[in-house]
Formats: C-alpha cells, structure tokens, sequence
C-alpha cells in the first residue's frame, strides 16, 4: 500500500480507538508511538488505557506487514492476517467509532440549520 494510503489507516485507527477508549475505559495515558513505514517515520500521539494501546499497536503491526499493493478492507480480504478475536475486537471499535462519529456529524448538521 502507498504511504499516503498507510497513514490515512493509522490516523483512522487513532481516531476510532480514542472515541471507544474514552467512552468505555479509564485511566488513560498519553503515549508517543513512533511507526516506520516504507523509510518513512509517523508519530502518533495517543491517549489510550493499556488494553487498547495493546490492540491500536497489534493493528498498525498488520497494516505494516500487509502484502496487498491495493489494500482491501480488512473484512473482505481474501486473506486475513488477524487472528480472530482480535479482528472481533478491532471490528468492534470500527464500528462503535463510525456510529459515533456518524452521529455526531448529524448532530453538528442538525445545529447548522438551527443557527
């Protein structure tokens, strides 16, 4: 996958697993990550509890070693690299942060008529 294409993915994860971490978990903690891919080095600023700081690390770790030039979404790829819980947990916060983000994105248009 391209590097544009990479940090996209990563700064997406960021944002899925900060919406879900803070929702759902305490005692989150400010940690710098930095990821290399492709000669290239990206900083991550996170604020994550430990188990998700764990999960958010397991998925950059695929996204580096993914084969796929064109990377598919991880649900329709013909051939997985999760290992199956995690893709359950990965899938859950996905899907929990698009609904939030979808809903909030409602909400900010909603208050845009009424001003």
């Amino acid at each position: 996958m391209t590097v544009e294409k990479f940090e996209n993915e990563i700064n997406t994860l960021k944002k899925f697993y900060k919406i879900y971490c803070e929702d759902k978990h305490k005692e989150q903690e400010d940690t710098k990550e930095i990821i290399l891919y492709k000669e290239k080095y990206f900083e991550l600023d996170l604020h994550l509890c430990n188990e998700c700081l764990k999960d958010i690390r397991y998925s950059i770790e695929k996204l580096q070693t993914c084969i796929h030039e064109i990377k598919p979404r991880c649900r329709n790829c013909p051939n997985p690299c999760y290992e199956k819980t995690q893709w359950k947990k990965t899938a859950k916060v996905m899907k929990y942060g698009g609904i939030k983000l979808g809903l909030s994105s409602i909400k900010n248009k909603v208050l845009k008529i009424f001003k």
